[in-house]
Parts: structure tokens; sequence; C-alpha cells
């Protein structure tokens, strides 16, 4: 059964994959998702060093929380590629999802998602990134959904290693523009660093609380740190 329900959700990747060039590779894999799982919205992102690098999303909604999750630090998905375990928020506007993820609980419920599943890329030895899927009702998924989920999470894990490994010399090709602005993320890490004299967790921190502070995204203000707009000092 399970290898037949692999080979289900492989065919249908390879289905909604065919014909796609480089850079259509990650939003291709989220509309495969979406076609495959009882969910409204679906992101995938790498695991980067310390903040998530957003691949694709399946729409703008799911690329406004994964966005969330980048400016804040917080969210199921960063708990899911740090631990290596799938995450489960059945209802943000509950009591029990607000005390773990309180800005994010209630950011992402007030943008219409209401509950969230967070899947490993990998395991907790080796995670690549998440899997993130959104809905826009309360509930969980059921035993039958989660096998499928971690059979989905499978075939977009080994898709997405495959890519790693046969563009390593050449990843711009299939990094479309969501994973490539956030390289200008790090750059301004890097820039806030040696304005502030703090090290790179510290440095990526300031920047996040400065972001939140100012109600924009962190990419926004890490092009203001880069064109010299804005200066971050402790």
């Amino acid at each position: 059964m399970g290898g037949q329900e692999r080979s289900r959700v492989a065919e249908a990747v390879a289905r909604e994959m065919r014909g796609a060039g480089p850079r259509e590779v990650p939003q291709r894999l989220c509309d495969a998702v979406v076609k495959l799982l009882p969910v409204d919205g679906v992101g995938v992102a790498l695991r980067g060093e310390g903040i998530p690098v957003p691949l694709g999303a399946s729409g703008q909604r799911a690329a406004d929380v994964m966005e969330l999750e980048v400016t804040l630090g917080d969210g199921p998905g960063l708990e899911a590629a740090a631990t290596g375990a799938p995450v489960s928020a059945g209802d943000l506007s509950s009591s029990r999802d607000a005390c773990r993820w309180p800005v994010f609980a209630q950011q992402a419920a007030a943008a219409g998602v209401r509950s969230v599943y967070a899947l490993p890329l990998g395991d907790g030895a080796v995670c690549v990134g998440t899997l993130d899927l959104y809905r826009e009702v309360p509930g969980e998924l059921t035993a039958d959904e989660l096998r499928t989920a971690r059979t989905v999470a499978d075939v977009v894990t080994s898709a997405l290693v495959t890519l790693l490994r046969s563009e390593r010399d050449d990843a711009g090709r299939w990094l479309g523009p969501p994973a490539a602005d956030h390289d200008e993320v790090y750059q301004a890490v890097g820039m806030v660093m040696v304005q502030s004299g703090v090290p790179a967790d510290e440095a990526l921190a300031l920047l996040r609380g400065q972001a939140f502070a100012r109600d924009c995204p962190v990419l926004e203000l890490a092009h203001e740190v880069i064109a010299l707009r804005t200066r971050l000092d402790r």
C-alpha cells in the first residue's frame, strides 16, 4: 500500500512538473501538493542559516505567511525545520496555538490562515527545508491525510535534493526570485554586524526586531540597509 501511494504521488508531481523550466520548479511543486491534499495553500522553504529561504508558494497568501515566519523568526515551519519533526497547528485562533507562537498565530489568522501543518523535508539528522500546508478553516488532518502528506513530503524532498545535486554549480538556474531575494537578508546581516559590532545571531535578531517594529517584511528592511538608506545600531 505504501509503495502504491508513493507511486501515485510521484506520478502526480511528475505530471505537474512536465515542461517546467528551471525557475518554475518550486511553484510547480506547490501546485502539485495543492491538488494532492485538502489544503488551501502550500509553501516550500529551504533551511537557511538562521532564517528559512522561501522557494515557492501556491499563491500570495501562502507567500505572505512564509514571509511572516522569516520576519518574526517564529512559527510552525521554523519549529519543524529545527526539530526535524512535523508540527501541527489545528487552530491558530485557539489559546494553545496562540501561546506557542503569539505574534505569528495572530497575524496568520488575520491573513485568513486558520490551521498550519509543517513537515520537514528530510529528518532530524538531515533536514533541507519544510513543506508548509495552510488551510482557511481550523481542524487537524485525518490519519489518512497525514499519511499522504508525509508521502508528499518524501517525494518533494527527493525532487529538491535531486535539483540541489544536479544544479550545485549553477543553483541560480532554478532558484526563483523568492529565494534569490533572500540573499540580501544575509548581506544586510553582515552590514548590521559591522555597524553594531555584534555577532550574526544578534544582528539577525536586531534586523527582525526593527522590521517588526516598523511593520514591514524583513526583506524590505534588508533592501534599505544594503542601499544605505537605513542604519541599525544597538
